[in-house]
């Protein structure tokens, strides 16, 4: 079985538009075609299909394959390419609960779409994520109520003298699903271990994928905490594959922006090296539109030769004490930004047609009472007033914090050199004592004069109430660093 290496997703982190883009925000129609040009043009092997926080297209197996038959006959759905759905977590996005229900029965009817065309039955969907996991019984809900009550029903009849569901309308195919854990927050990544082991005990599974954030952790406790958080995940995670014997293929979620992954086509290399054992990666919106088409196809190329290898090892201990300093430290930068980050966020620009995510810190971002915008909203405003988040909370960390720190983020120096580049080291909003901090780790870089200038621009306007340049400043910045947040 082909386990994909590289994830196209839906995530809005891009400055520009892709060529087939209808509005200014992708949805609807646009993303068929995005599907289609991540797997035949830029050779991705997979794409998220995001059914939480928008309206999805539940159709998206017979539009691929009555639009684009040609490309789909060589390349068959759900085996050289993937469509794999992303549901709403039911127990907290509680608006949005019985989306999971609709896109759980569309997997079937996409199975009897796939087989006309075909003429097999080879499942093209048969995989679907769950956002926010913070148990194993949330992961057995979905497998149990899709193997149960969407393939299981086709057993009933509905009078005791009557043909069966099956018999009425036809199988229901695949009888068994896939579900894929994401996790977000640090309580359940230090959990993955049990979450996960807790969910395939029972199920005689050849692999299972398990999905670690990386975004979203970086918002809710700072850069350097999530990427600790990811490699102590991705080191349990092994263990879990040795104690099981069950394969284990992690996902990282991976966006342009340092603070949300550094994954761009001229940094493929050094996220492998630092991320040995992880066999999927994001490509995010960014990755794909605002490169050069050949760049993103030379780094998704990369990607797919690799060998997935063997997560660094590291003091789990030592490692947690530098997390429970770091953040603290983070959280109090976070909640003095709080009132500026919330008033940037108005100003930039919507990429995707989303609605409002209800739930954990992640979506809701409540933080002591303090309430933030997603988070590539919010990566972008921080540096749209030249503060780039991945230097929040650096000022708490000692010579000797750093240098472990170095050990297993084998190239924060390299990162934190790109976030520099657009620091303004003038900015009004800076927190007390970090541009000392900053000064003596010493990392040194040539300054992004424009961006500085363009960030200027924007406090005077945030100053002055002048707000009609501000979207347009915003995005100008974005262009500059090849991603909007």
């Amino acid at each position: 079985m082909k386990v994909p290496k590289c994830m196209s997703t839906q995530h809005p982190d891009n400055v520009h538009l892709p060529f087939f883009a209808e509005s200014t925000e992708i949805g609807g129609e646009d993303e068929i075609k995005e599907a289609y040009y991540a797997f035949s043009h830029l050779g991705m092997d997979e794409q998220m299909w995001d059914c939480e926080g928008k309206e999805a297209d539940n159709f998206v197996v017979k539009k691929l394959l009555t639009n684009y038959g040609d490309f789909f006959r060589e390349n068959r759905i759900g085996e050289d390419v993937f469509i794999t759905l992303r549901v709403p977590n039911p127990a907290i996005e509680r608006t949005e609960a019985k989306i999971v229900l609709e896109t759980l029965e569309s997997i079937p009817r996409s199975f009897d779409t796939s087989k006309l065309f075909y003429e097999d039955d080879t499942p093209p969907i048969f995989e679907v994520i769950l956002p926010m996991t913070t148990s194993s019984e949330s992961l057995d809900r979905i497998y149990r109520y899709y193997h149960d009550f969407v393939a299981g029903k086709q057993n009933i009849s509905l009078d005791k003298t009557d043909i069966t569901i099956a018999e009425w309308i036809g199988e229901f195919k695949p009888e068994k699903i896939n579900v894929i854990p994401l996790f977000e927050d640090r309580e359940n990544m230090l959990n993955v271990y049990d979450i996960t082991k807790g969910y395939i005990h029972d199920k005689n599974l050849e692999y299972q994928r398990v999905f670690l954030a990386r975004s979203d952790t970086a918002m809710n406790y700072g850069n350097i905490a999530a990427i600790i958080l990811n490699k102590i995940a991705l080191q349990r995670l092994h263990k879990l594959s040795e104690d099981t014997g069950v394969d284990i293929y992690p996902i990282l979620g991976v966006g342009s922006a340092p603070f949300r992954g550094n994954l761009r086509p001229d940094t493929v290399d050094k996220i492998v090296e630092d991320y040995p054992s992880v066999h999927t990666f994001t490509i995010q919106s960014a990755f794909k539109y605002d490169n050069p088409p050949d760049e993103v196809k030379k780094g998704v190329e990369k990607l797919q030769s690799r060998r997935t290898g063997l997560p660094q090892q590291i003091d789990e201990d030592v490692y947690l004490d530098i997390i429970e300093r770091y953040s603290y430290e983070y959280r109090k930068h976070i909640t003095a930004l709080a009132p500026v980050i919330n008033r940037i966020a108005r100003y930039v620009p919507s990429r995707r047609k989303r609605k409002l995510h209800i739930g954990l810190f992640g979506y809701s971002r409540n933080l002591g009472g303090v309430t933030l915008p997603r988070a590539i909203t919010f990566t972008n405003a921080l540096y749209s007033i030249g503060i780039p988040p991945e230097i929040l909370g650096l000022n708490k960390m000692t010579e000797r914090d750093l240098d472990l720190i170095r050990d297993i983020y084998l190239h924060f120096d390299d990162d934190l050199g790109t976030a520099l580049r657009y620091f303004n080291d003038g900015s009004e909003f800076i927190p007390k004592g970090l541009k000392d901090s900053l000064d003596e780790i010493g990392v040194k870089v040539d300054k992004d004069s424009a961006h500085i200038e363009i960030t200027d621009s924007i406090i005077e306007a945030l100053k002055d109430e002048r707000t009609e340049s501000i979207s347009e400043n915003i995005q100008r910045a974005a262009n500059i660093r090849k991603f909007l947040g």
